[in-house]
């Protein structure tokens, strides 16, 4: 509970003090005994305090640490009877430092005191510090009824010592008031001028650093430390630093006093047109590490991010960590500017020589390389030839038009591919397997030529035409306007199809047959085939002679 919500009674603490004394001498003596027996076996000594009385007192406190007894049979003891046949050695010690301590006391000089409640009554507590008990009404505690003080430490200051009684008295009330008017003067002074001050750091949590100014501490929440945004304020700062900070706000109630590092300091995007621009080369520190891309300090109070991407030419970077480590400086290339979000993004690889200028220097369309499988896609498979990767499309792979990257091929294995384009502004390569191996249709082109009649079973259908396959493992198409007489809509994977050669292409392994041209063909050579039986030298008569018999 704050001291703000205790109501405070005015009450004569002089007049509750002493009530409390006199309770306290009813009940307890200060007398000097002798011990007349020591029983370890019950933990006990008693003592002969005089009148024909004895009284127990626990061993414990006649023992040094060792737990030796410091008295034996016949000795004197000074002790404090408490009531019931109690006594105790140590209260008399007690009470004997404290007559001391009044003693020595000096009016002239403060006292501060840090010590346990270990009692309480009607009036208020008393506090013992070294062995010594003080009292301190309930009027000067702060401290609520509500709940049990017992063994709770406190500090307070001597306000009275009485050596006739010996008795002092202490309030934390005091230090308390002392603390909140000293408060109010930090404060006020804080939210009035709005300048920064030297502040020290004395502690730093998850959400922030406490900070001491002038002898109060405020809280730098982790969003008021930087202008690049919240940050965590272990990267950047020590306990026992010191640091400049404006006041941002006071709670008078939670007596929460806010500040800021940041507004202690120059926004550097008020200005930052004049700071950086995009296209300028930097130094910057590796300041955060992410899955997807690095954070990299650039002084000034600023801050970039480096995408992920941005980091290497190479496209399969699978962790920043890989390439760059926290604390390292490193030059990187400033590529955008976004005053309205506040945030920089650079890049490393751009700094970096281009693989494909390397590449593209030492190697030619039409060159045999080899390449490492770095991914297998459904479209092709991605080889990796020194810096760079090419695709090696599925079409590539084989003149089998039945094997595809992925029947043929896995991550890591070794594959010699020929060059068989290179687009240097896009930075794609094109790969080719096939290219290395001898052209079916090449070798079919060998022995059939166009107008060949051939004979194919049907593959599959597509809107623009049928595909068939031929000898040697070779496949054609007969375009929909080919097939004629055949219809279409009749025709079913696996039926034979006769058809003539129309077209080949053995550069880029094309076939077309047409069933159409087929027909056309047969009746040409029919009336070819009739002209050559016809004997040169026949007459019209002997054409036409039954017909003149008639």
């Amino acid at each position: 509970m704050k001291f703000e919500d205790i109501e405070i009674e005015e009450v004569d603490f002089e007049a509750m003090l002493e009530e409390s004394f006199k309770k306290s001498e009813s009940k307890s003596d200060l007398v000097t005994g002798t011990v007349v027996k020591i029983d370890e076996k019950d933990n006990l000594v008693v003592v002969d305090i005089g009148g024909g009385r004895d009284a127990n007192l626990a061993l414990d406190e006649i023992l040094d640490e060792e737990g030796n007894a410091t008295f034996a049979v016949g000795d004197t003891i000074d002790v404090v009877t408490m009531g019931r046949g109690r006594i105790s050695h140590k209260a008399a010690l007690g009470r004997a430092a404290l007559n001391e301590f009044i003693a020595e006391y000096d009016e002239e000089q403060e006292y501060i005191i840090e010590g346990v409640v270990t009692k309480t009554n009607k009036g208020g507590y008393v506090v013992e510090v070294d062995g010594l008990e003080f009292f301190m009404p309930r009027t000067l505690s702060y401290l609520s009824s509500k709940v049990d003080p017992k063994g709770k430490k406190v500090k307070a200051v001597i306000v009275k010592v009485d050596k006739e009684k010996g008795s002092v008295v202490v309030s934390r009330k005091e230090l308390i008031e002392r603390d909140k008017a000293k408060t109010d003067e930090i404060v006020g002074a804080l939210l009035e001028n709005k300048e920064p001050v030297v502040g020290t750091i004395k502690k730093i949590t998850s959400y922030g650093m406490f900070v001491d100014v002038g002898g109060m501490d405020g809280l730098v929440h982790y969003s008021q430390i930087s202008h690049k945004g919240p940050v965590n304020p272990s990267k950047y700062f020590a306990e026992g630093d010191e640091v400049n900070v404006v006041a941002l706000e006071y709670d008078k109630k939670k007596r929460h006093l806010s500040l800021s590092i940041k507004d202690a300091n120059p926004d550097p995007w008020a200005d930052i047109d004049a700071i950086i621009g995009v296209g300028d080369t930097v130094t910057a520190t590796v300041s955060n590490i992410e899955p997807y891309g690095v954070f990299v300090d650039l002084g000034e109070d600023l801050e970039a991010f480096l995408h992920v991407s941005e980091i290497s030419w190479d496209k399969n970077v699978k962790h920043p960590k890989d390439y760059l480590e926290n604390n390292s400086e490193i030059n990187v290339e400033v590529i955008e500017v976004d005053k309205e979000g506040r945030r920089l993004r650079v890049s490393l690889k751009n700094l970096l020589p281009k693989p494909m200028d390397a590449f593209t220097a030492s190697n030619r369309v039409g060159d045999i390389v080899t390449g490492t499988v770095t991914s297998i896609t459904d479209f092709g498979a991605f080889v990796k030839v020194g810096a760079v990767e090419g695709l090696l499309h599925n079409q590539e792979i084989s003149w089998d038009k039945t094997k595809n990257a992925k029947s043929e091929l896995k991550v890591g294995d070794e594959v010699e591919v020929k060059i068989i384009k290179i687009d240097r502004d896009a930075g794609k390569i094109s790969l080719s397997k096939k290219a290395l191996e001898a052209s079916p249709v090449k070798a079919y082109a060998e022995t059939h030529k166009n107008g060949a009649i051939v004979t194919g079973t049907v593959k599959d259908t597509k809107d623009f035409g049928v595909f068939i396959s031929l000898e040697d493992n070779v496949d054609a198409l007969i375009r929909t306007e080919d097939l004629h007489p055949l219809k279409f809509d009749e025709i079913e994977k696996g039926q034979e199809i006769t058809g003539v050669i129309s077209f080949i292409d053995a550069n880029n392994d094309r076939i077309r047959v047409s069933v159409k041209r087929l027909e056309r063909q047969e009746e040409r050579e029919a009336m070819e085939q009739l002209n050559l039986e016809q004997d040169d030298s026949m007459t019209l008569g002997d054409a036409f002679g039954d017909k003149f018999k008639k």
